[in-house]
Order: C-alpha cells, then sequence, then structure tokens
C-alpha cells in the first residue's frame, strides 16, 4: 500500500467517525502495517490538506476529529437557531475547582466555594462524563478524591490538562477558574440540559449561558483547534507509543 492510499484510508475514517479516533484504532486500519511515524506524518499532510477550509482536523485527548473552524459557527449556527441549554454558576465553580485544583475531595470544594456542593451536581457532571472519582484520600471517611476526565478535555478541545488557560497566580481563585473554562468555549452538546442550582450560592449568583455545541464533530461553534503540525509531543494521545 502506497502512502497516497494509506491517506485517503485514514481521511476517510476519520470524516466517519462519530467520536475522535484514537491512533490505536487507525493502526487497526492497516492492521498495524503502518507504523506510528507514518501515522504522524499521515496525519500531518490531512491537517495540511484541510488548511484553507471550513473544516479542520485537530488531536484531543481522546483521538483525532474534523471539526468546524470557529469562524463557521456564525453560518451553521443559522441551522440550529434554537436557545442554547445554560450550565448553573454552582455547577460551572464545582466543574472549575476539579479541573484546576484535582485531584480534590467534595470537603475541599466546600472550603474553597465556601457553601455544600449539592450531591446532584455532582453526579450530574459525572453522568456528563467530565469527572469521576479517582480513588480515595487516605483519611478519616476516606473521602473520595474528584478529577476531570479525557472527555472534558475532548469537550473543550484540548489534548493535555497543561492546555487548560493559566490563571493569574498560584492562588488565583475559583472565578477565575470559571472565566478561564467559560473562555474556552463551549462544554455543552444539544442533549445537554441545565444543572439547577442547589446550594447556597445559588440564589444570589445567576446561571451563566454558554453556548451550545451539536453534539458531531463537523457541528457548528466546535472547540477551537490545537493545531496539529505545532501539537507538542507530550500532549499526543497515549496509544501513540509502540505496541505490539
Amino acid at each position: 500500500m502506497n502512502s497516497a492510499e494509506a491517506k485517503r484510508i485514514l481521511e476517510t475514517a476519520l470524516l466517519c467517525a462519530q467520536v475522535p479516533l484514537p491512533v490505536r484504532d487507525m493502526r487497526m486500519l492497516f492492521d498495524d502495517a503502518v507504523g506510528v511515524d507514518t501515522l504522524r506524518a499521515l496525519l500531518d499532510q490531512i491537517s495540511q490538506d484541510w488548511s484553507d477550509r471550513g473544516v479542520e482536523l485537530v488531536a484531543v485527548a481522546n483521538g483525532w476529529r474534523f471539526q468546524s473552524r470557529p469562524e463557521m459557527r456564525e453560518y451553521l449556527d443559522r441551522l440550529h437557531p434554537e436557545k442554547p441549554p445554560r450550565y448553573s454558576r454552582a455547577a460551572l465553580e464545582t466543574l472549575a475547582i476539579v479541573a484546576y485544583r484535582q485531584p480534590v475531595t467534595r470537603g475541599d470544594i466546600e472550603d474553597i466555594r465556601g457553601v455544600t456542593v449539592s450531591s446532584q451536581i455532582m453526579k450530574q457532571l459525572e453522568d456528563r462524563g467530565w469527572i469521576e472519582s479517582i480513588g480515595f484520600r487516605e483519611t478519616a471517611g476516606r473521602p473520595a478524591l474528584f478529577a476531570t476526565t479525557a472527555q472534558f478535555l475532548a469537550d473543550l478541545g484540548l489534548a493535555a490538562l497543561d492546555q487548560l488557560p493559566p490563571l493569574a497566580g498560584e492562588e488565583a481563585d475559583h472565578a477565575l477558574a470559571v472565566a478561564a473554562l467559560e473562555a474556552q468555549g463551549s462544554l455543552l452538546d444539544d442533549a445537554q440540559t441545565w444543572l439547577p442550582l442547589e446550594d447556597a450560592a445559588a440564589a444570589a449568583d445567576p446561571p451563566t449561558a454558554l453556548a451550545a455545541d451539536p453534539p458531531s464533530a463537523l457541528a457548528a461553534g466546535s472547540p477551537p483547534a490545537i493545531a496539529v503540525p505545532a501539537l507538542p509531543e507530550s500532549t499526543l494521545d497515549p496509544s501513540f507509543d509502540e505496541q505490539p
């Protein structure tokens, strides 16, 4: 198989994939006959081929995908004019604290926010696939430790946590963390519903609206892209490592 045919197969698989395509799946396309270095070169070529189009190839935490460029949102939104769903301020603050302080316990979140964290908010963030329990702190009661997931990074269009916007100072408060997440673009898709406020901060803080993204990788308003040629090796999908 020559490189042109391999690129055609890979490009087709990426365009047809409903979710980001990890490298291990790309290798399955070729029955492991195509090496990792060759795949990297093919991905770079495909990215260059699409550089002047409305759709681009990007790498996120759980694979590679095609998505619309941000400047296309204005036009594609006309196909989906419905009002986007929203996240509550309490949910955004909880998510931001987990993202920037992980791993954290529910008690840590409550200490930072100064109010009780609703069990419903924690459950909904887990159900959405943005946070998960990764273990327990070895203290009284062994509280669960929470961290963000690969899905959270993928929905932000990021490949690694170190690509989150930096905060001003090591002790930046959770309000800055929320603002940083909001600046990254949408976390929501059409199927996501508003997470209700359930704690004491709810009455004081109005919900923050975030624009909605349709679930398709080619949908309007996909997260900001990561330039494939400049992607640092440390942020590549772990499956780029040679495996039998």
